[in-house]
């Protein structure tokens, strides 16, 4: 045989050995899991209220409109602290100082200035949140922008609901591996999704005008707060 071609047959054996021993290798089977989400509720009455309250003052000097509008929100402020609420109730949301315009044939006419100031009121005893919506609306806020019902203890109540959503998920592993004949072996892991569902504030518009109309208190009735936890569980099957 050539020499030529015995070289040529000893780099064919060498490359096609090259190639057998680059072949992946088979991987050990891992181990069945079953994935399966849970969720736990929660529900609990509210003992707790958060008013959204707003004072607008309008006038054609910018400084003369943030200057009443400090003085409405003072006086505003000043009836509700004498109404016994907590120290730390009252908090300002935002201070806004704006121009109106009217459009004239593609003209802008100004027409003045609103300064707005938008504050959160936290009532404690629920059964007062009317009471305190009429007394902020006679002394002085021209809206009412919400109220949203809360509990005090929501930290305990949101752990209920994770146990909750916890046994849930391990009952419905436990339900999917009986239905494919085996049963769970361990738990490996216990995810909670991002994100946690709060209260929508309950929409509730009052204009001061509607309020003075009206001798009575505002009614305002309180539903029941639901807790929601969801979770994602994964446990080996055997």
């Amino acid at each position: 045989m050539p020499v030529f071609n015995r070289l040529t047959s000893t780099l064919a054996v060498i490359c096609l050995s090259s190639v057998v021993h680059a072949q992946p290798q088979p991987s050990t089977p891992s181990e069945p899991v079953v994935v399966v989400s849970g969720e736990g509720i929660v529900r609990a009455a509210p003992d707790q209220a958060f008013v959204t309250l707003a004072v607008e003052s309008r006038h054609r000097n910018p400084k003369e409109a943030q200057s009443q509008n400090a003085a409405a929100m003072t006086a505003v402020q000043q009836k509700l602290s004498g109404a016994g609420l907590a120290k730390d109730a009252i908090r300002t949301l935002a201070v806004q100082l704006d121009l109106e315009s009217d459009w004239v044939n593609g003209r802008q006419i100004p027409k003045g200035y609103v300064a707005r100031n938008l504050m959160e009121v936290r009532v404690d005893e629920v059964s007062r949140v009317g009471e305190i919506l009429d007394l902020a609306v006679g002394s002085g806020v021209t809206s009412v922008h919400g109220v949203r019902f809360d509990v005090k203890q929501r930290d305990a109540l949101e752990r209920e609901a994770l146990k909750r959503a916890t046994a849930d998920a391990r009952a419905r592993a436990e339900a999917v591996a009986s239905g494919a004949g085996r049963t769970i072996d361990r738990v490996v892991r216990v995810e909670e999704p991002v994100g946690r569902p709060y209260p929508v504030p309950s929409p509730m518009m009052m204009g001061r005008a509607a309020a003075e109309a009206t001798q009575v208190q505002t009614p305002v009735v309180a539903t029941e707060i639901e807790i929601r936890a969801s979770v994602v569980l994964t446990a080996v099957l055997k």
